[in-house]
């Protein structure tokens, strides 16, 4: 299974300002709390897109931007090159797709993120927790032992 890098992850949290529960989270947990985070600025960004709110629009896509880089850099192409490639790729589409919103006031570009993100999000989390719990048992054992 895929582990993320929770150094990064973590980071890129605490940058969006939310830190409840963070210490106690996992990896696995740390990358869907990243991806509730992008999914709710992009929610929060369309209604203020509805109502003509430049300011808090642009904030909330700037936010969800920002989760996107935290994510592409919790990646760990140590555990799988190929997964880390395609996932790198799409989040960088997401990006640029919430930047073209922002800049056309597009909603349909903001969905489209939305969409992207849950299904994503959806897959991850369908992982089954006995294989989160074998990852995360295995990844310490590697860094214990320095590999």
């Amino acid at each position: 299974m895929y582990m993320p890098n929770k150094t990064a992850a973590l980071n890129a949290y605490q940058e969006v300002g939310v830190r409840s529960g963070l210490d106690e989270a996992n990896p696995h947990r740390l990358i869907q709390m990243l991806m509730e985070g992008v999914l709710d600025r992009v929610a929060r960004a369309k209604g203020h897109m509805s109502r003509g709110e430049i300011s808090p629009k642009g904030e909330q896509i700037s936010r969800a931007i920002s989760i996107l880089e935290g994510l592409r850099l919790s990646l760990d192409p140590a555990q799988s090159e190929e997964l880390a490639e395609r996932l790198e790729q799409l989040y960088d589409y997401m990006g640029r797709r919430l930047a073209e919103a922002n800049l056309h006031n597009d909603v349909d570009r903001l969905d489209e993120v939305l969409r992207l993100m849950k299904e994503l999000k959806a897959g991850w989390d369908g992982i089954p927790a006995e294989a989160v719990e074998e990852a995360i048992a295995r990844r310490q054992s590697d860094t214990e032992s320095g590999e």
